[in-house]
């Protein structure tokens, strides 16, 4: 058994990389995404890859099923149990408006009408201590009525549950001892062990919403797998950046929301690495959504909570902002005007140029229409692509709009790069940072295609096209480490901390967390643990994390003063400013066990192959320009733009005054004329 493998399915193809460890090499490839039975695709893409399924070592995924789930409006029907005189909690949820000026704003539908709410009657404080023991009757009433009337998920949300579960754990039992497995329970404090009763709430429910889809579609995995007589454990890649097995993904289904795109982000980390680069601007662009991410001072961008579709989130997320914008993005006339996207053509029909009875021009139609696509090695020669198709596409379009066909193609490009573009300052400029700092990380099947427009919209002037790049965010999958994250509210004042307190409550934690990368079969000498605390100016109410050098630092001389300046400077760097002489006040503990597996290698450039070429014509600026077709394969030394870079998984565009070169890792390297 030596190879791992990584897949990421998307709405269009389901990519794949396999690195066998007894060689070295990487290889990938990609099918069509089975949108019936996504098991389909996946088991289509091994086969690409791998001879012999039983040599498969190790397998990783990303799956969108919960935040498909969610978008769609398709998740599970739950029944919520709120402590006594909560019921309108999430009802209520927060007064601030989101969007200030719109005019027409309105809060996101709560997944869980009121109706569905019941309530448990009991009472703990503030700190944990009971005033009034669990009505453990009113409990049975809510299981009774979740199985009488078909709910497929319960959610607990207990007021306190963060200072003391007894009360959740307790409802928790008499739920299961009345529904069984067929019903989902979750409880509150075992997904976000937080404050916050109404954004606790939501992430309660947004598990028990997504849940019962997530669990079904990885036991439908598992089973295939031992269908086939596979034995090897599935992994499925977390929002957080890090792995956990199946088996624990189906207890905790929420931590998987953004599986999919953060694998990319976690290539985007492991490129930087092999670069000796710090930050870089990861961008995936795909046949529906175009995400970005970013890395900064070589780690991913993470937070502790996140808004996904309005609704609040308490969990440690990869910052990533998505739009619909990917190469089956469909441009259309809408008041006279030039309009691209969101709504994707998708895997089926698909653009015009597939050849599945798509009719309406897309991004990929566009860039098939200006040239800038091989039609006859689509994919590596997956798909021959109809090129009289998606000029018929682009032509009615332009018809419509009484444009010239190729500039309408080139106007498409050019709208969709400008939104794909104003999406990276929503995670850059708009939070203070400098996109021109950054190296720009292109992947995703048609984000290199792209990238060299969007970086010069920005004024970026490096782009890293990695090997694979169709395949990229698979690729980071197997750069990712096992993560399993713990929290302990811990409310201080600077006046009343007590360092060696807080150092064994650290301890603590770190304990756990070791122990939970053993259960998920990380070998001693690969864990690791990272810790944080949650810190705020007396008087503010949300807060910034500052990592700890161990759990050991805060029992030593001196901490309070060194943790108060890293907050300031925290501060600084956040918002451009900070108050050195206010108190501070810390609110939660944070622990972050990690656990290595064996890297990949950087999927170095083999010897070039003979530069075997043709040239085409293809539209630049307005322009007809004479450009050679090359396979990346044959790439050596420097490559002057204009130029295509042709692959298995992708295509690269090198407009004319831009200059390319391959590194030792394989990457190409590509100088922007700005």
């Amino acid at each position: 058994m030596s190879y791992r493998v990584a897949m990421d399915i998307g709405g269009t193809f389901t990519d794949v990389v396999c690195y066998d460890e007894r060689s070295g090499t990487v290889t990938a490839s990609k099918a069509p995404t089975t949108p019936g039975d996504l098991a389909e695709g996946v088991f289509a893409a091994l086969g690409r890859v791998v001879d012999d399924p039983a040599g498969i070592s190790f397998f990783v995924h990303g799956t969108t099923q919960g935040l498909n789930a969610l978008l769609e409006r398709k998740g599970a029907r739950v029944l919520l149990l709120a402590g006594q005189g909560g019921r309108d909690v999430y009802q209520i949820a927060r007064g601030n408006r989101d969007r200030m000026f719109d005019l027409r704003y309105r809060k996101p539908a709560p997944l869980v009408p009121r109706q569905d709410v019941m309530e448990a009657g009991g009472r703990l404080d503030y700190l944990g201590r009971e005033l009034v023991p669990l009505d453990e009757e009113s409990v049975r009433a809510a299981g009774r009525r979740a199985r009488e009337e078909g709910f497929d998920a319960v959610a607990v949300c207990l007021l306190f549950s963060y200072a003391n579960p007894a009360h959740e754990l307790r409802a928790g039992e008499i739920l299961r001892a009345e529904l069984g497995d067929d019903v989902l329970v979750v409880l509150s404090h075992e997904v976000a062990r937080e404050w916050r009763e109404y954004e606790r709430t939501s992430s309660a429910v947004l598990e028990a919403y997504t849940g019962p889809v997530v669990r079904r579609y990885l036991a439908r995995i598992e089973r295939r797998f031992a269908e086939r007589g596979l034995a090897v454990p599935v992994h499925v890649m977390q929002s957080s950046g890090g792995l956990v097995n199946a088996s624990y993904a189906m207890r905790r289904p929420l931590q998987t929301l953004l599986s999919g795109p953060v694998g990319g982000t976690m290539g985007g980390v492991a490129a930087a690495r092999f670069m000796d680069r710090e930050n870089a601007i990861c961008i995936d662009m795909g046949g529906t959504s175009f995400d970005v991410s970013l890395v900064v001072n070589g780690r991913p961008d993470v937070s502790a909570e996140a808004r996904i579709e309005g609704y609040p989130v308490l969990m440690p997320i990869v910052n990533l902002h998505t739009i619909g914008a990917g190469g089956g993005s469909i441009a259309y006339a809408e008041a006279g005007a030039l309009r691209v996207g969101p709504e994707s053509a998708g895997a089926v029909p698909g653009p015009a140029c597939y050849g599945r009875g798509g009719t309406r021009a897309t991004v990929t139609d566009a860039n098939v229409v200006l040239g800038r696509v091989d039609p006859a090695w689509f994919a590596g020669g997956l798909m021959t692509l109809d090129v009289e198709a998606a000029g018929t596409a682009v032509a009615t379009l332009a018809d419509e709009l009484d444009m010239d066909p190729l500039l309408l193609a080139e106007g498409i490009c050019d709208v969709a790069n400008a939104k794909m573009a104003q999406a990276i300052r929503t995670l850059t400029v708009e939070h203070g940072i400098e996109p021109r700092e950054f190296a720009l990380v292109a992947f995703g099947g048609a984000g290199a295609m792209h990238a060299v427009f969007i970086a010069r919209e920005l004024g970026i002037s490096e782009v890293v096209v990695p090997r694979f790049p169709g395949a990229f965010s698979a690729w980071g999958m197997l750069e990712a480490d096992v993560r399993r994250d713990l929290t302990h509210p811990y409310f201080r004042s600077q006046d009343t901390l007590d360092g060696p307190d807080m150092s064994r409550n650290f301890g603590t934690l770190e304990e756990d967390a070791l122990a939970a990368l053993s259960a998920q079969g990380v070998p001693e000498e690969r864990r690791r643990v990272e810790h944080a605390v949650d810190m705020r100016y007396e008087g503010q109410d949300y807060t910034l994390t500052i990592p700890l050098r161990d759990a050991a630092e805060p029992a030593e001389p001196g901490f309070l003063e060194t943790i108060a300046a890293r907050y300031a400077e925290a501060h600084t760097s956040r918002y451009g400013h900070a108050t050195p002489e206010a108190p501070v006040e810390f609110v939660m503990l944070r622990s972050t066990g990690l656990g290595s597996f064996p890297r990949t290698a950087a999927a170095a450039q083999e010897a070039p192959e003979e530069r075997a070429a043709y040239v085409r014509d293809v539209i630049f600026d307005g322009a007809v320009h004479s450009t050679p077709v090359l396979r990346r394969s044959s790439l050596d030394g420097e490559l002057a733009g204009p130029a295509i870079v042709v692959e298995e998984t992708a295509t690269t565009v090198i407009p004319p005054g831009c200059v390319a070169t391959v590194d030792p890792n394989g990457f190409l390297i590509v100088k922007v004329n700005l």
